[in-house]
């Protein structure tokens, strides 16, 4: 339904605009006579009638056409006003009375008068109006009227909207004069313009456009509306689709990574966000989705589509893995097609020293998304227009990422240029990846021992794996997971006491005691870390709600260090005694006792006997 939708609205703003541009068949005796001797004044004033209407600020039924300067609309609009519109215009018949008997009654009426000459038939075959079609000839001059020629146009139109305004915008830019583009109240004009038809096309859309308006003419002069005098001035209305291409990237951790994902890899809500956490080592994938602008002509077609991806220093690219597909619908749910990176659709350069990824589309890519003729049947769009093109790549968080509420940024700044424009557009975007650590400070309770005789076993218990982890300059890093408690990583304090891991996502762990000095207790319970994340703040680029991260250890609140980004606890163990040896002497000593007491039981024995007999 919803395709339908914007298929009739697209054809009803079509006819509306034929309207608002039309001139009026005089059919009266009376009719005054056009004025050979005068020139022609054209005012057009340029306003997104789209967004007007969703405010309520305009309702199209309720307006008549006049092609009369109207100051109760340019008040109403003023706001809605579109700057940098460039309209063309081309001059293709002449404009002459006519009289003539019409089942007996004389009337007078316009007629349209075309000529041989390249342009006017290259309007008429765009339009398919032939000879045959022509209201009167004469001296090799077709004649038409205006209702001809408008139901014409809007017939075409509506049956092949691309082809129909490719052809008429090339035919004018090629024989037509361009005005100036519309300054900040939506309004260009021409001056001193020869009485006649003339076809008006956009050839050159603003920033915040994503179509061209109908081709429409516009009869200088024109009737007014009761057909009784010819305004030489006359002022339109044209209307076309606003709003800009989209742009939005978010994150999750990878399903490859041991983590929370464990789902599908193509579902666009399947995990991501615009914030994740990971530790690191993690993969982590990206995906940045922008819906296509609407392309209607060569006019709006895209000449520009780049996309520059900006990681922050703790994350690194894993290169060559990008991939492109496009979809009928925002869901990302009907797919028309993939492309991949030898595809020659589009090339990918990184930049190691600045962590930037540039993704651009290259005149091939362009040409599809531009002509590609597999998605609209009904003819109304073209290419990709309106489609949603998702970008996925992977990437790894590394040791050198920010760690707690200052988190680790990634942007994304996407530039398109439209044929017909000199200038560039740009949308931002951007998503956030969090990561955290602990801090363990090792004390024995008699302030005696080796803190360097004491180990330690870090579990996830979240995603049931050990952690693994390199140390430099003092500090582990993580760096991946063990399935095996045999694999993990054995964390050995500091000569100050301190266990320092960094690196660690917002999951729950068991720090486990597995060795320390001699005289001392081991820890009877593993201690039970928790991170977990809140919604705080919001980022001013991308909106999202930014996290900020607390903790718990062994069900207690602590305060959370460094921006919130590191968990303090202490490890305190007892003095004791050692437990006797099970091997070795030890052995040799339970098995000597056992011998004696085995033997002394078999004396004892003998001699109870030995005094029964002698009893008896």
């Amino acid at each position: 339904m919803k395709k339908i939708h914007r298929v009739l609205a697209l054809l009803m703003a079509a006819l509306m605009a034929l309207g608002l541009m039309t001139t009026a068949f005089a059919a009266t005796d009376s009719a005054p006579t056009i004025d050979p001797g005068k020139k022609a004044f054209l005012s057009i004033y340029k306003y997104d009638i789209t967004t007007a209407g969703n405010d309520g600020a305009w309702d199209a039924e309720s307006y008549v056409s006049t092609g009369l300067h109207d100051d109760a609309v340019i008040d109403k609009l003023s706001k809605y006003a579109i700057q940098g519109v460039e309209f063309t215009y081309l001059r293709v018949a002449d404009v002459t009375m006519n009289n003539e008997l019409v089942d007996g009654q004389r009337q007078v009426g316009v007629l349209y008068g075309f000529g041989s000459s390249e342009h006017s038939n290259a309007v008429l075959s765009a339009i398919g109006m032939t000879g045959a079609d022509a209201h009167k000839t004469g001296n090799g001059i077709n004649y038409f009227t205006s209702d001809m020629l408008n139901n014409k146009l809007a017939a075409a139109l509506t049956a092949n909207t691309t082809t129909v305004k490719n052809t008429l915008e090339t035919a004018v830019k090629n024989g037509g004069v361009a005005m100036i583009e519309t300054d900040a109240t939506g309004h260009t004009s021409a001056s001193d313009m020869e009485q006649g038809l003339y076809l008006v096309v956009e050839t050159r859309v603003p920033e915040n456009v994503t179509s061209t308006c109908n081709p429409f003419f516009v009869s200088l002069p024109r009737t007014t509306i009761d057909g009784t005098a010819w305004n030489y001035d006359v002022t339109v209305y044209p209307k076309n689709q606003t709003g800009n291409p989209t742009l939005d990237k978010t994150v999750r951790e990878s399903k490859n990574s041991t983590g929370k994902n464990t789902g599908s890899l193509t579902d666009i809500t399947d995990g991501y966000a615009h914030t994740a956490t990971a530790s690191v080592g993690d993969t982590v994938d990206y995906q940045i989705i922008s819906t296509l602008p609407t392309i209607t002509s060569k006019a709006s077609a895209l000449s520009e589509y780049t996309y520059v991806d900006t990681l922050s220093k703790g994350i690194r690219y894993n290169k060559n893995d990008v991939v492109i597909e496009f979809f009928k619908d925002a869901g990302c749910t009907e797919k028309i097609t993939t492309w991949a990176e030898n595809s020659g659709k589009f090339t990918v350069v990184y930049d190691d020293m600045a962590n930037t990824m540039t993704i651009r589309m290259t005149d091939t890519g362009l040409s599809e998304i531009n002509e590609a003729a597999t998605v609209y049947t009904d003819s109304v769009k073209r290419g990709y227009s309106d489609c949603t093109m998702r970008i996925t790549y992977a990437a790894t968080l590394t040791a050198d990422a920010q760690m707690g509420d200052k988190d680790n940024p990634n942007e994304v700044v996407l530039t398109w240029k439209r044929t017909n424009t000199t200038y560039f557009d740009t949308l931002e975007d951007c998503c956030h990846v969090y990561t955290y650590g602990i801090d363990v400070l090792k004390q024995f309770s008699d302030n005696g021992g080796n803190v360097r005789n004491v180990k330690f076993r870090l579990h996830n218990d979240t995603d049931d794996v050990f952690v693994i982890a390199e140390q430099k300059d003092g500090v582990y890093y993580a760096k991946g997971f063990a399935a095996k408690k045999t694999d993990a990583t054995t964390f050995i304090p500091n000569a100050q006491g301190h266990i320092v891991v960094k690196g660690l996502e917002d999951d729950a762990y068991s720090l486990t005691e597995i060795a320390t000095d001699k005289g001392y207790v081991l820890l009877k319970d593993a201690v039970k870390i928790v991170i977990k994340t809140a919604e705080n703040g919001t980022c001013e680029q991308c909106g999202a709600k930014l996290l900020t991260a607390f903790a718990t250890v062994n069900g207690k609140d602590v305060t959370m260090n460094e921006g919130n980004a590191i968990v303090p606890l202490t490890v305190v163990n007892n003095p004791g005694f050692d437990l006797p040896k099970t091997g070795g002497y030890g052995t040799w000593m339970f098995t000597i006792g056992g011998m004696a007491l085995l033997s002394a039981a078999a004396f004892i024995v003998i001699r109870s006997r030995k005094q029964h007999k002698g009893e008896q």
